[in-house]
């Protein structure tokens, strides 16, 4: 195997695509730093130089699937815009999409057991995903009267839950889980109801 890292001058960036590929195959706590160094052809020893250990290597694999992650997030509300409820709409989708496309982010992420307060840096741009959530939140609960609405944290929470569990249980090829309906739909339909049930949505809608 040529050695990826030394040869493209990036060998911190080549141990992260080695590990998300690893992480993808065979789930966080499947492989050792030795295998990741393997997997990118450079030495176990070479990894220590950017990484103390596997937690650190899987929670710089994090922070980058964050980034993508908050950049999709916030494509997907602009793109609704100017309906609050399109852009909301959106970012449940755009949930989905992340994870079928960034599996191995998607693991290391939310799979992982890494905290998102390991590191300032994770903390910060896991912050910035769930913003763009809150915000579409925020934007669609301004139709509820005072007295009704929820609180956009605990309003972009239900439907984060929402979206994760379609995809823990539907939209991973999960053993056992195969669902009659196609996740896009499961999601949606979910999101439909909940919103009902807020009154955002009509009953023909």
């Amino acid at each position: 195997m040529p050695k990826r890292g030394y040869h493209h001058g990036n060998l911190r960036q080549a141990l992260i695509e080695a590990a998300l590929e690893l992480i993808e195959a065979r789930g966080p706590t499947g492989f050792t730093l030795s295998e990741a160094a393997k997997q990118a052809g450079v030495t176990p020893a070479a990894v220590y130089r950017h990484f103390d250990g596997r937690e650190d290597l899987i929670a710089e694999a994090a922070r980058q699937g964050y980034e993508i992650f908050a950049d999709l997030m916030d494509f997907a509300y602009q793109s609704g815009q100017p309906s609050a409820l399109k852009a909301f709409e959106a970012t449940g989708r755009a949930y989905l999409a992340f994870a079928r496309k960034y599996p191995g982010h998607y693991i290391a992420m939310f799979e992982s057991g890494i905290s998102v307060n390991r590191t300032p840096d994770l903390a910060a741009v896991a912050g910035r995903a769930n913003a763009v959530l809150e915000r579409a939140a925020t934007d669609l609960s301004q139709h509820i009267p005072e007295d009704r609405r929820p609180p956009a944290s605990m309003f972009s929470a239900h439907i984060w839950a929402l979206s994760h569990g379609v995809v823990e249980l539907f939209a991973r090829n999960s053993p056992g889980r195969a669902s009659p309906f196609p996740a896009d739909d499961l999601l949606e339909t979910g999101i439909g109801i909940y919103l009902r049930g807020l009154g955002l949505v009509r009953p023909d809608e």
